[in-house]
């Protein structure tokens, strides 16, 4: 029995350091073909706050946490908008004037008219999703290049933003109205803020239990109950500890509640409906995805559209934020900080890799560089800089992985 239980503990470590291999072995042969999905946003953004919290000790403070989850509302909501353009390898050049002729359409209706709020909001989307399916038809019916037919966009629509603002460049709304309150609507009271944590971790749980059954079921690779339970964890940690860190200051913000919602709802979309699959296999090649049945024109025109959509509603974000509509969207730095975003958070350039949770990651590490140095007192160009430097290395990062990937070629 003795021998027996020897051999079982033995047994037991060989197995451990085979498994330990296997999954070191995976990491290796993930590295080169850049599949090691948000790890490198995580590390970057991990980085970022270790060393902004060590120049400055505000940096982490509750009442500059809360700021940043305000602030990256705006940005992030166009960048997942922008990720669904890139993962069918395309660019949307116009999604800033986009952004900013939201807000005016808004505050003209609202302010100039006498529209109710929330008529004015649903015209100020629809006109978003509007122009992207005018972008979406010219280049998939027509044939115009998506980063010409953008990019006239980009100043066709900057154009109408100016005309509705008019020589005040800028029209201010209500700070009680239903767009104000977007941005500054906040949940403060514990049982409400801990059981929204609480909640989201069951519903993970759930939906992952009935994932792995469903897969099952049905005779495909499922994840083991080892690695669910890991994960749910850390998500509970992650939740407890934000809204814990929240609550210290006026608590958990509406805009974030709404942000991590449609990250939610467009995740799922992206791998769990047919319609989503057919984006993420037009990435992965244009001839292949037709082959399959994806009518490309369709999900072309489609993917266009999300982008004018949610571009509209980071517009509105933007001027909540602001209590105000201005050319401030139209300047190109939002349009310039939502792509970056989407990139830097670890979706492909080229198509076919990525996920709208990149965008959360991606506006994070910005926006918390744009913080950081704002409380060291950074000038603005050297932000820029930074900012840049950041965008650049997870550009070359995601070209050399596509090469490693195109030279390994398949297993």
């Amino acid at each position: 029995m003795r021998g027996r239980r020897t051999g079982a503990r033995a047994g037991g470590r060989r197995w451990d350091a085979g498994r330990l291999g296997a999954y070191a072995g995976a990491v290796r042969r993930r590295l080169p073909e850049g599949a090691l999905g948000p790890v490198p946003a995580l590390l970057a953004l991990a980085v970022t706050w270790i060393v902004f919290q060590g120049l400055n000790d505000n940096f982490l403070s509750p009442r500059n946490l809360s700021v940043l989850s305000v602030d990256i509302v705006g940005t992030g909501m166009i960048a997942v908008g922008i990720v669904f353009v890139l993962l069918i390898g395309e660019i949307d050049l116009s999604v800033g004037s986009l952004a900013g002729l939201g807000g005016a359409v808004f505050a003209s209706l609202n302010v100039n008219l006498g529209m109710p709020e929330w008529l004015a909001v649903i015209i100020a989307v629809l006109c978003g999703t509007a122009a992207g399916a005018v972008h979406g038809f010219s280049f998939a019916r027509i044939g115009v290049p998506a980063f010409v037919v953008t990019l006239a966009g980009l100043l066709a629509w900057n154009g109408l933003m100016l005309i509705l603002l008019g020589t005040e460049t800028s029209i201010n709304f209500s700070e009680n109205g239903l767009v104000a309150t977007l941005t500054s609507r906040y949940f403060g009271a514990p049982a409400v803020t801990y059981g929204l944590a609480a909640l989201a971790t069951a519903a993970y749980l759930l939906v992952s239990y009935r994932e792995r059954r469903r897969r099952g079921a049905a005779g495909m690779p499922y994840r083991p109950v080892g690695e669910i339970w890991p994960r749910t964890a850390l998500l509970a940690v992650t939740a407890f500890a934000a809204v814990h860190v929240l609550d210290r200051f006026e608590g958990l913000p509406l805009a974030l509640l709404i942000f991590l919602g449609v990250l939610v709802v467009s995740d799922l979309f992206l791998r769990r409906t047919p319609y989503g699959r057919q984006v993420l296999a037009l990435g992965g090649g244009e001839e292949a995805a037709r082959r399959a049945g994806v009518d490309v024109t369709r999900v072309r025109i489609w993917v266009f559209m999300v982008s004018g959509t949610l571009a509209a509603v980071g517009g509105l974000f933007v001027a909540s934020r602001l209590t105000s509509a201005s050319q401030v969207p139209g300047s190109g730095m939002l349009l310039i900080n939502s792509i970056a975003a989407a990139v830097i958070g670890g979706t492909s350039l080229f198509g076919g890799r990525g996920s709208t949770w990149s965008a959360l990651l991606g506006v994070l590490i910005i926006q918390s560089i744009g913080s950081g140095m704002a409380l060291l007192g950074v000038d603005p160009p050297v932000q820029f800089m930074i900012t840049g430097g950041v965008l650049y290395t997870a550009v070359v990062f995601d070209a050399l992985a596509r090469r490693a990937a195109q030279t390994r070629g398949p297993d």
